[in-house]
Formats: structure tokens, sequence, C-alpha cells
């Protein structure tokens, strides 16, 4: 996904960047709990729908918990509700999701209700896409407008900076992988001082973002693997072909990705694109299992609690239909991000090939093959490193994915992105 994190604004020749810094540190930390506080409120209301929806009310109708049916009726219902939003809403909850990546250009304010509402029914209703893309294009835009009229005379690339790392922080309950991203996206961007004076603001507000989502909600992405230590050459070996073949396996769905886009935009209007792509949805729901629903998260954790329970063919169809699910998704145009589903395919694909070749630590074959499935869909190089390393939850998968991520770039550098233009073609 692309990002287009702009840099903070550079020192003047006659100011010391103490002098500069220090005055960033306030609106950083409010940008950041602020980014925080509004991901958890959405996540927390979707979480409240949820089990509305999936729980209370198929109970109160004597129906079973994800039944076929069932699955079936609230994908299509939820395709009919997301719909509307974009229909009816000022702004149409903001622009084509299959041509927009992580941040941006700030959209509109009065766009942010129908934005969130829409990715709040799609997170309650079980799509296969995750809170990011939504929330930080929100963000964003609430900075930028509050901090445009706030302090008209500082750049708006300095409001945009901060909402993006605060959100990613958040996101991610560590400003690492906020530091990761913005430090790629800043890679041969004009601007006076070091890295870290272009760092340090929007540093302190992914810190905020995720010192606020640590304290309110204790996010996590331990797996339960078994941890790693002394990893061998067998290791080494396991981790450059996983993470290659699921960059392989996840390029299938770039190729394929503009072309069922274009199919479901030839329907036009949204109350005819988003039921069917809902439905698409739910018959695929019914066939993969609950597993293969929503943004994908807390299913990796399920999935890997039951290590050796799961047959190759079983966890071959998970990771096909996952990986179908999130494109249908993110063609027909509900609102949501695909870092975590794409976590899930990956975490699937590992497994599989661990049921394949029991030998291969299960550690090294979930975090390699999260790492090439991130490559492909991402192209962001430190941020597929970090959530494999983070997954792992041992050091020495570290240097193993270092290594394992080069042939994995090799295979997707310069290949279609799961992202397209404002004409539809695939980025690259």
């Amino acid at each position: 996904m692309a990002t287009d994190h702009a840099p903070p604004p550079p020192p003047a020749a006659d100011e010391s960047p103490l002098r500069i810094l220090l005055p960033q540190v306030l609106p950083a930390l409010v940008v950041g709990v602020v980014a925080s506080l509004l991901l958890l409120g959405i996540e927390a209301l979707a979480d409240e729908l949820q089990d509305v929806l999936w729980h209370n009310l198929p109970d109160a109708l004597g129906i079973g918990d994800y039944s076929s049916l069932w699955i079936i009726s609230m994908l299509t219902a939820a395709g009919i509700a997301v719909g509307l939003v974009i229909w009816k809403f000022p702004g149409h909850a903001g622009p084509d999701p299959a041509s927009e990546g992580l941040g941006g250009k700030p959209i509109a304010p009065g766009v942010v209700p129908g934005l969130l509402l829409a990715s709040t029914l799609s997170l309650a209703g079980g799509v296969s896409l995750g809170p990011e893309n939504p929330i930080i294009a929100s963000n964003i835009a609430l900075a930028y407008w509050l901090g445009r009229k706030a302090a008209p005379a500082v750049p708006g690339a300095f409001w945009v900076s901060l909402a993006s790392a605060a959100t990613i922080g958040a996101l991610f309950g560590t400003p690492v992988a906020a530091a990761l991203v913005l430090s790629e996206a800043l890679t041969g961007m004009p601007g006076r001082g070091s890295l870290w004076d272009r760092l340090f603001s929007p540093l302190v507000a992914a810190g905020a973002g995720a010192m606020t989502t640590q304290l309110l909600a204790e996010p996590t992405f331990d797996m339960g693997l078994p941890p790693l230590t002394n990893p061998g050459w067998g290791d080494l070996l396991a981790a450059l072909v996983i993470a290659s073949a699921a960059a392989l396996f996840a390029l299938v769905a770039c190729y394929v990705f503009p072309f069922m886009h274009a199919a479901f935009q030839r329907l036009r209007h949204p109350m005819l694109i988003l039921p069917l792509g809902g439905l698409v949805l739910g018959l695929l729901g019914a066939l993969g299992g609950q597993l293969t629903l929503f943004k994908g998260l807390d299913e990796v954790k399920e999935l890997t609690a039951s290590i050796g329970t799961w047959s190759s063919g079983e966890l071959a169809k998970l990771a096909v239909i996952k990986l179908v699910a999130l494109l249908v998704a993110a063609s027909c145009g509900f609102r949501g991000g695909r870092i975590f589903p794409a976590v899930f395919i990956g975490a699937a694909f590992g497994l599989l090939a661990q049921a394949l070749v029991p030998e291969v630590s299960p550690t090294v074959a979930v975090s390699s093959a999260v790492l090439g499935v991130l490559l492909a869909t991402t192209r962001q190089g430190w941020i597929s490193l970090f959530t494999g390393a983070v997954i792992a939850g041992s050091p020495a998968v570290i240097a193993l994915l270092c290594l394992a991520s080069l042939p994995a770039w090799l295979i997707v550098t310069g290949r279609p992105q799961l992202q397209l233009d404002h004409q539809g073609h695939a980025l690259r």
C-alpha cells in the first residue's frame, strides 16, 4: 500500500533544532491520544455490534451461531447497509478504497462520519477487512482540519504526519511500527535536519497513541507460537522458501485485483455493487467457516492455538478463501484495510507449509509466510518485517526474516500491488 507521509517543516536557518522541536511536543501528544481514542472507540462499537449481530440476534431467533444461512444473510445485509451509507452520506464515505493506501491527502471533515460508519458496519458484519485505512484517513482529516484552524501558519503536512504516525502507533500498540513506516516514507524526501529531527514529532504522536492504546486496551500480537532458540541452517532454508512461496501466492491476488475491481464497477451503483459483494462474501464465509470472517487478528490467534490439529487441506482452504474474500471486499468498495486479513492469510499459509513438512518450526513457518504475504500486498518492507517478527515473539527469528525478505522482495518488486490508481490500473 502506498503511503504519503510528509515530513514536518524543517527549521529555519537561524533557529536551533531544539527551539523548533520543543513546541511540537504538545500538539503531537494531543494528536496521539485523540487518534488512539478514535481507533479504540470505533473498535469497541464494532465489537458491541458484532456481538449483537452474530450472537444475541441469532440466539433470539433460534438460529445457530455462524450457521451457513446466517453467514450468508449477515454478509449480504452488511453489503446493503454499507451500500446505503456510501450512496446517501456526504462524500460517499470517502474515495474508492481500492485506490487508497495508508495515509494520503486529507479528505473533507464532512466525509469522516460516513467513512467511520461504513467501516464500523464492515468490521461488525464480518467483512474480511481491518480498521487501519479508514481510521488513518479519518484521523488525518480531523487533525488537518483542526490543526489548520488552531495554527494556520503551520504547514498542513505537519498535521498529516502526526495523525498518520499516531494511528499506526495506536494500531500496533508501539511507536516502532510508525517509526519504520515513516523512515521508509521519508527516504529521499527533501528536508533539512537529521532523520531523527524529522521523526521527532511523529514519534511523540506515535508514542502517545501507542501508550493510550496500551493503557486502555492492552493489545497483543502474541500468537502463542513456540519460542525459537538457536536457529540453524534448516530454519534459514525454510524461511527462504516459505517467504518466497507465500509472496508468490499473494501476488496472484495482486494480478487478479484490477480485473475483479473492474467487474464490480460495471454495476456502477453502490446499492448493486455492495449487496452483491456481501452475498459473495457470505457464500465464501459459509464455505470457509467462522475463521474466514472479520478482520482476522483474533482468528489468527485461534488458528495458531490449534497447531497440529488442522489438516493441510483445511489450511489450504482457509488461506485460499480468505485471500479471495479479501479480494472481493477490496474490489466492491467495503471500507477497511488490508493488513490484518493479509496476516491471517500468511498464518494459514505458513501452517500449511508446516503441516506438509512437520520438521519445520511453526514459528519460522508462520512468521516467514506473513512476511511474504505482506511484502506482496503492501510493498512496505519494514512493516512486513516488523509484523512477522512481532508475531513470532522470538528475537532469534529476526535475522532469518531479514534474509528471507531478500528473495521475496525480488519476486514482488516491480509487480502489481494490491492497490490501483484512479484509472483502475494496478500500481507497481
